[in-house]
C-alpha cells in the first residue's frame, strides 16, 4: 500500500510548547507512526515514528488532568490529554504496537568473540532440538490417530463378521456364537470413547500473537493473546489465564476491520451474544490464517477489503434464506401440498387424513 494504514484514531488535547495552550484534535496511530492533527487547521501538528519512542508514560498535568507522555530520543517530550474513551484504553494500544516494533527491530552487530559464536551454536541447538521435538510429537499424534482408526476397522469387521454368522445360520437354531461377544464390543466402544477427550487435547498451535483485548466496551481494555486451534479460538490475558474459547463451529462471524483489527462474536438466542474486540501488529500474520479456517464466516471491511470477501453471503441474508424454507416447508405439511421428490403428487410416507400440524401450530411456529 502507498499510505499507511490508520490502526486507531482518539479524540484528545495536544499541549504547544510554544503558545503554552492546549489544542484539541485527534491522535492517529498507524503501524510505524504517531500523529497529531488540529480540528480548527485540519493540518498535522506533530508526527514522529514509534522507532524514535524512548519512553511512554501515564502521567497528570497539573496534578489533576490524566495524559499521556511520550518522550523521543532527542529528550522532547509530547502531552496528550483528555483522550477518549479513556486513557488506559489508548495507553495500551500505542504501548502495545511500539513494543513489538522494538522487538521486530534487528538488533546492530556486535563483535564476535569466541564465547559469543559458541553461545550462538548452543542456541541454534537448541531450537533445532525443539523443532525436532515438536515434529515428533506430531507424528506421535498422527500414529495414536491411526490406532484408533485400525482398532474402529477391527470393531466394525467383528460386527460384519458377527451379522454374516447370524445370516448363514439355521433359521431354525435360535443361538449364535458370536452374540456373546457384545459385551466386549461395548468395552471396546468405551475405551474409545473415554480416549477420544484426551486425543482433543492433544491439538496444536496454528498460530499465537500478542493483542490487546476488549469484550464489552472500548474503554476497558486489557494486554493478552489470541491463539488460533485447529478446532477453534482461543483468547489468553497477560498473565496466559484462559478468558474464553469458541470453538470453530460456535464462531458466528469475525470482522476484519483493519489489517490490525478484527473482532469475534458468537451468537446466541435469548441471551447476549459472545463478542470480542481484538488489536494487534501482528495481527496480518493470523488473518491469512482465520481466512482458510472461517472463510465463509469472515467480513472483511474498509481499507482491508480484499477480493475473497465480496464472495461471502451476509449472515443476515442466509437466515433469510432459512425462515424462508422453514415456512414453506409448514405450509406444504398443512396443507398437504407434495413436497419435493413425492411421486405422483402425495407427500411421502404422509398415509393419514389429519393434518400434520394445525393452523394455529403453524401460526406460532411462524411467530
Amino acid at each position: 500500500m502507498s499510505r499507511e494504514v490508520c490502526v486507531h484514531t482518539w479524540p484528545c488535547s495536544y499541549y504547544l510548547e510554544l503558545d503554552k495552550r492546549w489544542v484539541p484534535g485527534k491522535l492517529s496511530l498507524t503501524s510505524c507512526s504517531l500523529k497529531f492533527a488540529g480540528d480548527e487547521a485540519q493540518e498535522t501538528l506533530v508526527s514522529f515514528p514509534l522507532s524514535g519512542i524512548t519512553a511512554i508514560k501515564k502521567e497528570a498535568s497539573h496534578f489533576v488532568f490524566s495524559s499521556i507522555t511520550v518522550l523521543e530520543k532527542d529528550n522532547r517530550k509530547h502531552w496528550f490529554s483528555s483522550l477518549q474513551p479513556s486513557r488506559n484504553a489508548a495507553f495500551s494500544v500505542i504501548e502495545h504496537f511500539w513494543r513489538e516494533l522494538l522487538l521486530s527491530q534487528p538488533e546492530a552487530p556486535l563483535p564476535a568473540t569466541k564465547g559469543k559464536e559458541l553461545t550462538g551454536l548452543m542456541a541454534c541447538s537448541q531450537k533445532r532440538l525443539e523443532d525436532t521435538a515438536r515434529v515428533l510429537h506430531h507424528q506421535g499424534e498422527q500414529l495414536d490417530s491411526i490406532t484408533r482408526g485400525l482398532d474402529k476397522m477391527e470393531s466394525d469387521l467383528d460386527v460384519a463378521d458377527r451379522l454374516l454368522t447370524e445370516l448363514e445360520s439355521p433359521s431354525w437354531w435360535p443361538f449364535s456364537s458370536k452374540l456373546w461377544k457384545m459385551p466386549s464390543e461395548t468395552k471396546l466402544k468405551g475405551d474409545a470413547s473415554t480416549a477420544s477427550p484426551k486425543a482433543l487435547g492433544k491439538e496444536g498451535v496454528v498460530v499465537r500473537i500478542p493483542a490487546v483485548v476488549s469484550q464489552r466496551t472500548a474503554s476497558h481494555v486489557k494486554p493478552g493473546s489470541l491463539t488460533v486451534l485447529v478446532s477453534g479460538l482461543e483468547i489468553h490475558d497477560s498473565s496466559s489465564a484462559l478468558m474464553h474459547r469458541f470453538e470453530r463451529e460456535d464462531v458466528d462471524d469475525i470482522k476484519v476491520h483493519t489489517p490490525y483489527e478484527i473482532s469475534i462474536r458468537q451468537r446466541f438466542i435469548g441471551k447476549p451474544d459472545i463478542a470480542y474486540h481484538l488489536i494487534s501488529a501482528r495481527m496480518p500474520e493470523a488473518i491469512p490464517v482465520l481466512e482458510v479456517q472461517f472463510s465463509k464466516k469472515m467480513e472483511v471491511l474498509g481499507d482491508a477489503l480484499t477480493p475473497s470477501s465480496t464472495k461471502t453471503s451476509s449472515p443476515a441474508e442466509k437466515g433469510c434464506s432459512m425462515w424462508h424454507t422453514a415456512s414453506g416447508l409448514m405450509d406444504r405439511a398443512v396443507h398437504h401440498e407434495p413436497c419435493p421428490g413425492s411421486q405422483d403428487g402425495q407427500p411421502l410416507q404422509l398415509q393419514t387424513t389429519q393434518p400434520f400440524i394445525s393452523e394455529g401450530d403453524a401460526q406460532e411456529l411462524r411467530q
